[in-house]
């Protein structure tokens, strides 16, 4: 899209779908390190082989920080002189994420409002989860572009 006047008048429509991303135990862990969010279910394999799930389960804000990369993928925007991401609407986990599944994310945007320089966006993130039926996650994303 080469403005932000492109993105507006694609308000209703499904933007796309981003490849699929592998969750790794290594990725996990780096998550993990980074918050210091070390919940022994996510980064102790020995103690994750005794729950429901039988191996470790990824953060739930490790799949919802996977929306910008996704995004970057499903779009790319030029023809602006800012972009903020402005937060996040009725998160919802519905699907645990165990380690060696594969995400991917749809993006549909909903709506547009005009703030001072530019617009905020609103978009629905639905976090797939290869094989099953019920998404990983889905978001309201928020994220604003300036003229």
């Amino acid at each position: 899209m080469t403005s932000v006047d492109d993105l507006r008048d694609r308000v209703g429509q499904v933007l796309g779908t981003s490849a699929w991303h592998e969750v790794t135990q290594a990725k996990i862990q780096a998550f993990a390190d980074a918050t210091e969010d070390w919940e022994r279910l996510h980064v102790d394999p020995e103690r994750a082989a005794s729950t429901p799930w039988g191996v470790t389960i990824a953060h739930g804000l490790y799949t919802l920080g996977l929306g910008p990369k996704f995004q970057y993928e499903i779009f790319e925007m030029s023809g602006h002189s800012l972009a903020l991401n402005y937060g996040y609407d009725k998160v919802r986990w519905l699907t645990p994420v165990t380690v060696g599944s594969r995400l991917r994310m749809t993006q549909e945007l909903l709506a547009a409002e005009p703030i001072e320089g530019g617009s905020k966006f609103r978009t629905r993130q639905t976090f797939e989860l290869e094989g099953h039926e019920k998404p990983a996650c889905v978001a309201e994303s928020l994220f604003a572009y300036f003229d």
